[in-house]
C-alpha cells in the first residue's frame, strides 16, 4: 500500500480536515507523512491584497512566518498522533507544480489534499490547484471535501 503521503496545506480549516484524515489513513496503513505549504513569490505588479502594500523583504518575511506557523501547527498535530512526519516550505509560482515536484522528490506515493471550495465562475476563472494536481499528477490523489 502507500508508504509516504504528501499533504499540502495552507492552514485553512478545510486543509486541517484533510490533514486529520491523512493522519488517520497514515496510522491505519503505517505510512509516513510529508506536510507541504507553498507560498507565492513576490510580484511587483499585482492585485493580490497580500502583496499590494508590501515591499519584497516585508512580503518574504511575512510569508516565511506564515509558512513556519502553518508547518509547525501541522507537524505538531501529526507528531502527537505518533506518525513520522517531515515538513517542506516551497516558494513557487504554480502551487500545483510544487505539490507534484515535492511528491516526486520525497518519494510520496499518495497526495491527500483539500478541495479549495471555489464554485461557479470563480472556479472557472481562477482555476483550482487541486484540479491541476489531479490533471498532472502521476501518482494517486485523494481529495478531501
Amino acid at each position: 500500500m502507500y508508504k509516504r503521503i504528501l499533504i499540502p496545506t495552507d492552514g485553512s480549516e478545510l486543509a486541517e480536515k484533510a490533514l486529520r484524515d491523512g493522519i488517520s489513513l497514515s496510522k491505519a496503513i503505517g505510512a509516513e507523512i510529508t506536510v507541504l505549504t507553498v507560498t507565492m513569490p513576490f510580484h511587483i505588479f499585482t492585485t493580490d491584497p497580500k502583496t499590494i502594500e508590501d515591499t519584497r523583504p516585508r512580503y518574504n518575511e511575512r510569508m516565511e512566518r506564515h509558512a513556519a506557523g502553518v508547518l509547525e501547527a501541522a507537524a505538531n498535530t501529526v507528531k502527537a498522533s505518533g506518525v513520522v512526519c517531515d515538513t517542506v516550505h516551497i516558494e513557487h509560482e504554480h502551487p500545483y507544480q510544487a505539490i507534484i515536484d515535492t511528491a516526486a522528490s520525497k518519494s510520496c506515493d499518495l497526495i491527500e489534499m483539500a478541495s479549495h471550495g471555489r464554485h461557479g465562475v470563480s472556479a472557472m476563472l481562477i482555476g483550482s490547484e487541486t484540479l491541476k494536481v489531479l490533471t498532472h499528477s502521476k501518482i494517486p490523489v485523494l481529495v478531501h471535501r
